[in-house]
């Protein structure tokens, strides 16, 4: 979350009613954790979690109305309860029975986010004395005219908590970040592009920032004006509100929703490493919007330890050396996955598909955690070879994760031995970090611990984000 000045003292009478004496954002926090712990021993799957089922524990009613911007939080005036059990009314202090509104034509994500953020303004004992909003960048010192950024900064804190609590995002916290695995990621904790990265932003040890930036004129050759910044912690360079930033850089190109571009730029006066992506435009524009992390140029390691790209793992180049492609596969059926990498290797290596599914039924134990299978094929006059390592735990959702990590390690081990004699360069795509619900920060030392200390070369690929899904 972004941090408030040192000197800033707390004033906002909401907040300090909440905080009764205690740092309010350890006390909003802490409320935070409470609730969700209360909540999965009421049998609510999560993380990611639901809402409006949040809403009913707690004894909140909801309604769907068509004229209000995104939600709002006030004093049910009608008089029809609509939570018929609510065992966590506890944490809901007001003395007057509360409704949520909601406008159920916004997007999925951002409609989770701000039912979420009204469901925080439910958990301060004044919530009833007036009519409670989301509001736009109020969450942020300096931006607001009064000190009603401190109320909505609760309010975003404890939404994430509740929504994407922090041993959930830990995956995507503190490692080098890339833009297009974060919105494949999206898709899991169901929430809008920018609830995600403000989450991530807020908690990242990194000197990482998040600015929102807009078209001054709904033209591609515009300058964008920075609404707003996201800070880091150890994120120092001053990027300041209605900032300019020109059309030619990699924010100006993203011309689309769900469009992403990287680049080094020059904001503030500090060239910075940009990631930026297209999220949905304001009504009556036809231009997204534009988020972009952004971290100081100096920030981004001189040497890695693996090779990053961006692109298909299925796709190879055009050299001519030996290349083997590792993906992860369930122990629970014969055949790969017909979505995402798996699909992309099927079309790409039909062959390879069949040999695997030959070997799956020849043998059931051959499907044992940690096995793998290896495929050589020709492609020309290059070496192919497809190993396949049994590493995920059945599929589907009502897990967090179905990654098993010593299966991982242990598969991993038998590709570095088997690439080391083949002579190949390992391609990878993000394994066990999508459907199979990994953590990359732990996949990325299990790769570190395997491929690279056994000095095979390791390129990464992540799918670029696919244009027309919505932020």
């Amino acid at each position: 979350m972004p941090p408030t000045d040192a000197g800033t003292a707390w004033t906002n009478p909401s907040v300090l009613l909440l905080a009764q004496g205690a740092d309010p954002i350890e006390a909003a926090g802490e409320l935070a954790k409470q609730i969700t712990v209360a909540a999965v021993a009421e049998g609510l799957d999560g993380p990611p979690f639901d809402p409006f089922a949040l809403a009913e524990l707690l004894g909140l009613s909801l309604r769907a109305r068509a004229d209000v911007s995104d939600a709002r939080i006030r004093a049910d005036t009608v008089g029809v309860r609509s939570t018929p059990r609510s065992p966590l009314s506890g944490f809901v202090n007001s003395p007057a029975s509360l409704v949520v509104e909601y406008n159920p034509t916004r997007p999925r994500g951002r409609l989770r986010y701000s039912v979420a953020h009204e469901i925080a303004h439910g958990l301060f004992p004044d919530v009833a004395d007036m009519v409670r909003h989301r509001t736009g960048t109020g969450a942020l010192p300096g931006y607001a005219v009064d000190d009603a950024w401190q109320l909505e900064l609760l309010c975003n804190l404890i939404a994430a908590e509740l929504l994407m609590p922090e041993e959930a995002v830990s995956g995507l916290i503190d490692v080098d970040p890339d833009i297009d695995f974060i919105m494949e990621q999206r898709r899991r904790f169901d929430v809008s592009t920018e609830a995600l990265l403000r989450r991530l932003t807020a908690v990242s040890e990194r000197p990482l920032g998040l600015i929102a930036a807009s078209r001054i004129q709904d033209r591609p050759e515009s300058e964008l004006t920075v609404e707003y910044v996201v800070p880091s912690a150890h994120f120092d360079p001053e990027i300041r509100q209605r900032a300019r930033v020109v059309a030619t850089g990699a924010l100006g190109e993203c011309v689309a929703v769900g469009q992403t571009s990287r680049g080094i730029e020059t904001i503030g006066g500090r060239r910075l490493r940009v990631q930026a992506v297209g999220t949905p435009p304001y009504p009556g524009r036809a231009l997204p919007r534009v988020l972009a992390l952004v971290e100081p140029e100096m920030a981004v390691p001189s040497e890695r330890r693996f090779e990053h790209r961006s692109g298909d793992v299925s796709e190879l180049d055009k050299g001519a050396a030996p290349v083997l492609i590792a993906h992860v596969v369930t122990d629970s059926t014969r055949m790969w996955g017909r979505r995402g990498v798996a699909a992309s290797l099927t079309r790409r290596f039909p062959d390879a598909a069949r040999a695997f599914r030959a070997w799956s039924i020849a043998d059931p134990d051959n499907l044992t955690l940690g096995n793998v299978h290896f495929a050589a094929l020709q492609s020309g006059e290059r070496d192919v070879f497809l190993a396949s390592i049994v590493a995920q735990r059945g599929y589907g959702p009502g897990v967090s994760t179905r990654l098993d990590y010593g299966a991982l390690r242990k598969g991993l081990r038998v590709v570095a031995e088997y690439g080391a004699k083949k002579g190949v360069t390992v391609h990878l795509p993000r394994i066990g970090a999508g459907q199979a619900g990994g953590r990359w920060d732990e996949i990325a030392s299990a790769i570190e611990e395997t491929l690279v200390a056994a000095e095979v070369p390791v390129v990464v690929y992540t799918m670029p984000s696919r244009l027309g899904r919505g932020a």
